[in-house]
């Protein structure tokens, strides 16, 4: 009796650990018997057939060797733990046979479901492309349509087999154990808790880390912790850049700035030139107009050079800033790109941040240089570059051009330059006057000769004949070339004795005649002359010859009478015809 008291004392004080075991050795016990339970045992042996494992019973189970894969079986080691659903009980073996794959296509099953239900996810392995999409290996054969493979269209669907990925349970039925996954979905999640995530911790002006993920024309996409962001070819460099590879390459890791973002638009601004300080902050302390600076030239293009003083800090040298030539030349023909040069600064505005610059004014004026080795009067000797209108062009140095006006070609009056000069023609000339203020060089030809009007002036008086030939006619008289170059006036009051309305009507171009010098005017380079006076001169000249060849026994009063009877006036010249005078 004291025994049975003890053992029951005994009895009582077993944990409840050791009564949980014994209950659940019970109810495997019971079970044991029950197929298409799944069982779970530690691997005894590995063996040709199949793999032993103890169950926790008196029997060893077996499962064969073909519910595993052939790598998967070469990795199991005793103690190893398995999950297999007892088949049946082999008897004359004393087995009990297991089934691997059906304890994974059950657990596969309970997981779909479970995922379907609470909308998570399922791992599985793409194993081949059919027609409308592809199939997955998700303990069982699964459906993922071409619409659900990822979030872009995919280029090259191959190359999704062979590869594992989770998805999301689009469809499931557990009857007929058929599953529709979504790629896609799973991806679409995860980017939107990665977009939580990331928005949650971005501060505007704030440094973050990031990868760059592709490059473009206008930037470069960085991966700033799942999403991306874009960096602004604008917010790369203070200075210039052709293209964001000139920076960048794809899989780079990169600090950035984060200027802006939403959230809502899922759109982040970055910036990288914003980790150095902007070059332009401080720039009239740096420069100042009429300095000279050295730069180097980053860009050519139609209507001028941009040139880098420092990173981030170019200016402009406008085509007309390159050179002290007349003539426009291309940037191209004067620099070359990463050539340094030395500029002058023409303006500066830190608002609109730009800097004209001048590359001629860092040298001296060729006109400057050209004075100093001529002066006023001195000659000079060159090509005809071109001719125009209005004169000729006469290369004096080189790129430096002197013009000769046409005024100044001859002292002969002429229609055209052409008439006297020609391109490519070698010429000597006098230097007039080299305005440099004005970039002007005047030259002449007809000063190499003197001044004829001086010459003509010193030599001639009033009162003075002389042959002279009609070279205009007006309605107020005619204009008459009295040696090559000098020209008089002959008015209206002057053309004759009788009384002419139109010199049209009496007078024809290129008519030789002589005419007396009444006016001089030296000062105003003008003459005037009389074809009346002249005519009454000759007249008279004539007389005094007669006379003085005359008999003595002639009285005066017959002479005169004879005289008078051969003076007549001038007849009106006939269209086409020359008038003759006796």
């Amino acid at each position: 009796m004291a025994e049975l008291k003890k053992q029951a004392e005994k009895d009582e004080k077993m944990s409840s650990e050791d009564y949980a075991h014994l209950l659940d050795k019970y109810q495997f016990s019971a079970k044991e018997i029950s197929p298409g339970r799944i069982i779970k045992g530690k691997v005894i042996k590995v063996t040709p057939r199949g793999i032993l494992v103890d169950v926790g019973f008196k029997s060893e189970g077996i499962i064969p060797i073909e519910d595993f894969e052939t790598t998967d079986a070469k990795k199991l080691r005793p103690g190893d733990p398995v999950e297999a659903i007892l088949e049946k009980t082999d008897i004359k073996e004393g087995y009990l046979l297991l089934s691997k794959k059906r304890a994974d296509r059950l657990r596969a099953l309970d997981q779909i479901e479970k995922a379907h239900n609470t909308n998570g996810w399922v791992t599985g392995k793409v194993t081949q492309k059919i027609k409308t999409g592809y199939t997955v290996d998700a303990g069982i054969e699964a459906f993922m349509p071409d619409s659900h493979a990822d979030i872009k269209t995919i280029k090259e669907p191959e190359k999704l087999i062979g590869q594992s990925f989770k998805f999301k349970v689009v469809r499931f039925d557990r009857k007929s154990e058929n599953a529709v996954l979504s790629r896609k979905l799973f991806l679409q999640d995860e980017r939107e808790k990665k977009k939580k995530r990331v928005f949650s911790r971005l501060v505007r002006g704030e440094k973050v880390k990031g990868q760059v993920r592709s490059l473009t024309n206008f930037g470069a996409f960085i991966d700033v912790g799942g999403v991306e962001g874009l960096l602004h070819v604008s917010d790369m460099s203070w200075g210039k850049i052709g293209h964001p590879s000139e920076l960048f390459e794809v899989g780079q890791e990169v600090e950035v700035v984060v200027l802006d973002f939403s959230e809502k638009d899922e759109r982040i601004s970055l910036g990288y030139k914003q980790l150095t300080e902007d070059p332009w902050k401080n720039i009239l302390d740096k420069y100042k107009v009429s300095q000279k600076a050295r730069g180097k030239v980053v860009s050519l293009t139609d209507f001028g050079a941009f040139v880098e003083l420092e990173k981030g800090v170019e200016g402009l040298v406008h085509i007309s800033d390159l050179s002290w030539s007349r003539k426009l030349v291309h940037p191209k023909k004067i620099l070359s790109l990463g050539e340094e040069v030395l500029v002058t600064i023409l303006d500066i505005n830190p608002e609109t941040k730009r800097i004209s610059l001048g590359l001629k004014q860092s040298t001296p004026h060729p006109l400057e240089l050209l004075k100093q080795k001529f002066n006023p009067g001195s000659r000079i000797k060159g090509k005809i570059t071109s001719v125009t209108d209005f004169g000729a062009f006469l290369e004096v140095d080189k790129g430096i051009e002197g013009l000769i006006h046409i005024s100044d070609i001859s002292w002969e009056k002429i229609k055209h330059p052409s008439q006297k000069l020609e391109v490519g023609q070698e010429v000597e000339a006098i230097v007039l006057n080299i305005d440099v203020e004005k970039q002007k060089v005047s030259l002449g030809i007809k000063q190499l000769e003197g001044d004829i009007w001086e010459d003509f002036f010193g030599r001639h008086r009033v009162g003075d004949l002389v042959k002279v030939k009609i070279v205009r006619l007006a309605d107020f008289g005619v204009f008459v070339e009295i040696t090559p170059g000098i020209e008089g006036v002959i008015f209206l009051s002057e053309l004759d004795e009788k009384k002419i309305e139109s010199p049209h009507e009496s007078f024809r171009l290129g008519e030789e005649r002589v005419a007396k010098i009444i006016k001089l005017n030296a000062k105003e380079k003008k003459i005037s002359l009389s074809f009346r006076l002249a005519q009454l001169e000759m007249q008279k000249l004539e007389y005094q010859k007669f006379v003085r060849s005359q008999d003595d026994r002639l009285t005066l009063g017959d002479l005169m009478k004879d005289q008078f009877k051969k003076i007549s006036s001038p007849k009106k010249a006939s269209p086409g015809k020359e008038e003759k005078n006796d």
